[in-house]
């Protein structure tokens, strides 16, 4: 490898490892806050939530991969044009090829690390993820039920309990289900207790009565001295999780048990499954020829309204929603399967195209305008506002 490769590979690298840190801790960020309802409603220990959110990582990973990579490479490629380093290597008789073949050994190795998470480390982590919350929801009321506040278990079903008695019993226990459409049903007893047995827990509510509410609005009230049901009924899983496509291994999609129920039920999900762990690793050589067919050539940066980042951003994100959309409609459409690798092939394809005849990949006219005059407006009321906090300070 000659030096100018070296130096570009390395300052390529440099910048791709800043930017995956950043992006990393923010997206991560979001991804935990969704999960503080684990300790929050469910009462799990801090040390729970921390793992789940370590957990969390490695489906972040291959996400953003694409990303980093298209932005150390239009950082890179605009800087060194800046610089007059892509106009001294031209003057100097070097062939493309000495910018390009660093920074597409970078993506090649991106996409080779995000195919090995996606199909190593994410699926064990999702499968520990759902053990814990599984555990977590059915655990819910023999142990972290808080008394006097409502704990919602699923989607349509909230419990609450008035006090732990000392003797082991729960009292004033309150249920609301209302998770068929056509039958609502409302359970209060003055006390309760939980029994174990061989195939799992029960609850027995003890001098209480139950309200059902058909569809048609029919109520019927039924007062009981002792009722007992498993404990099943109140939570969203007996510890035992359901695996989704994406929790499972590549052996698990290439071939499917058929007696997976969920497999039974959703065939076309694992096959969409699939086909996404076989096309997604793409991206990251598909972000990397953006910003080369964007800013890979010197010129003056008064050529362009837009700095070459944004302009590679915008155009990667449009690719990367369309494989999103893809995958989405591929779960219950076939055809969009073949949609998912003729997004990033074809994007490859036009990239290509644009490097090899000296085209400079640019947005249409009329969305910089727009995207300028949007930058301009921010920037003018930022400049409005700092006059107005100094006053007021």
């Amino acid at each position: 490898m000659k030096v100018i490769e070296r130096y570009i590979l390395r300052r390529t690298v440099a910048i791709s490892a800043a930017a995956l840190v950043w992006l990393l801790v923010i997206v991560w960020t979001t991804q935990v806050l969704n999960r503080l309802d684990l300790v929050t409603s469910s009462g799990q220990s801090a040390a729970t939530f921390f793992m789940v959110a370590l957990l969390a990582l490695p489906a972040v990973v291959p996400v953003i991969l694409p990303f980093v990579i298209g932005i150390a490479v239009a950082h890179t490629l605009a800087t060194m044009n800046a610089d007059s380093e892509l106009a001294v290597i031209s003057a100097a008789g070097s062939p493309r090829a000495t910018i390009i073949r660093p920074l597409l050994l970078i993506a090649i190795a991106a996409s080779i690390a995000g195919f090995a998470i996606n199909n190593t480390l994410e699926p064990y982590s999702r499968q520990s993820m759902r053990v814990i919350l599984a555990n977590a929801n059915a655990d819910l009321i023999t142990t972290v039920l808080r008394e006097g506040s409502f704990q919602k278990v699923d989607d349509g079903l909230f419990v609450q309990i008035s006090e732990r008695l000392p003797n082991g019993e729960l009292g004033g226990i309150f249920v609301a289900d209302t998770r068929d459409e056509n039958m609502k049903l409302v359970y209060h007893a003055e006390r309760g207790t939980t029994v174990e047995r061989e195939n799992g827990s029960i609850l027995v509510l003890l001098d209480g009565e139950v309200q059902r509410e058909a569809a048609n609005g029919d109520v019927s009230v039924i007062r009981f001295d002792s009722y007992a049901f498993d404990l099943s009924q109140f939570s969203s899983g007996d510890g035992v999780p359901t695996l989704y496509p994406k929790d499972r291994y590549l052996p698990e999609l290439l071939d499917p048990d058929p007696s997976d129920s969920f497999y039974a039920n959703n065939p076309q999900s694992f096959r969409a499954e699939l086909h996404m762990r076989f096309s997604e690793w793409l991206y990251s050589i598909v972000f990397a020829l953006i910003a080369i067919a964007v800013a890979g050539d010197a010129r003056s940066f008064r050529e362009t309204r837009l700095h070459p980042m944004v302009t590679t951003m915008t155009i990667g994100l449009l690719v990367r929603w369309a494989g999103f959309y893809a995958g989405n409609e591929a779960e219950t459409t076939p055809f969009f399967s073949f949609v998912l690798y003729a997004v990033p092939l074809g994007a490859i394809a036009i990239c290509s195209w644009f490097i090899a005849t000296h085209r400079v990949m640019e947005l249409p006219t009329s969305w910089t305008e727009k995207l300028v005059a949007r930058f301009q407006s921010i920037g003018t009321s930022i400049g409005r506002l700092r006059p107005a906090a100094r006053g007021r300070a």
